[in-house]
């Protein structure tokens, strides 16, 4: 399998301030704006779907009991939540291609 390649977030402002000829600062902002947004309503609970793209959301782990690393003592692990995405339909399908 090949090495996975990275896309930065400067990487994609600077692909979208090409493609849109905006300038860079106004597609920094919209982007930070759009990651601020998602995070802010992902922290009260809200689900935010992206038609064709996917949906980000916050899911929870249960309390559960453990064995610490190196020894088997037992120790308790505290419900959490977590934030996740399910990708959508159109995206799974250009992803496979």
């Amino acid at each position: 399998m090949a090495k996975q390649k990275t896309i930065s977030k400067a990487d994609l402002v600077d692909i979208v301030a090409e493609e849109t000829d905006m300038k860079k600062k106004d597609v920094k902002a919209v982007l930070d704006t759009m990651i601020d947004e998602i995070s802010t309503h992902l922290d009260r609970d809200y689900k935010v779907q992206l038609t064709g793209f996917g949906t980000f959301e916050v899911r929870r782990r249960k309390a559960r009991t453990g064995v610490k690393p190196g020894t088997t003592e037992k120790i308790k692990i505290p419900a959490s939540k977590y934030p996740a995405f399910k990708p959508g339909k159109a995206l799974k399908e250009k992803v496979k291609q």
